[in-house]
């Protein structure tokens, strides 16, 4: 197996240069530098492909410089930082308030139980 990631696009031989990301949550294509490892949701692209990309209708496309160098360890701290702040849980100033207590969690749902049972049943 060749150590050269090649080009995610479909018959294309070209070496991957760049890789794009997807934040599907802001509607944003994200283009930077190859990335140190192949991830499953990321695509390499050769420099060919990378120019011409374009991003479906209302997304927007992020390209990051390159310069040719690796990433320092600061840049993959503030990076693992950026990622850390997005994958924390909204404050819950903007979630609806109502008389109910959460009593668990499982992923992104909630499981509520009122805060005052009704003594009318």
């Amino acid at each position: 197996m060749s150590p050269v990631r090649r080009c995610s696009r479909t018959a294309c031989s070209q070496p991957a240069v760049f890789t794009l990301t997807y934040v599907y949550a802001d509607s944003t294509a994200v283009l930077g530098p190859l990335a140190t490892y192949a991830e499953p949701h990321c695509y390499d692209l050769c420099a060919e492909h990378a120019e011409r990309l374009t991003a479906p209708r209302g997304w927007e496309v992020v390209r990051l410089p390159t310069d040719g160098a690796s990433p320092s360890s600061d840049d993959l701290e503030a990076l693992a930082n950026a990622v850390r702040e997005a994958a924390r849980p909204m404050p819950s100033g903007g979630e609806p308030v109502g008389d109910a207590v959460e009593v668990g969690r499982r992923g992104h749902l909630r499981i509520l139980r009122s805060a005052h049972p009704n003594r009318d049943r």
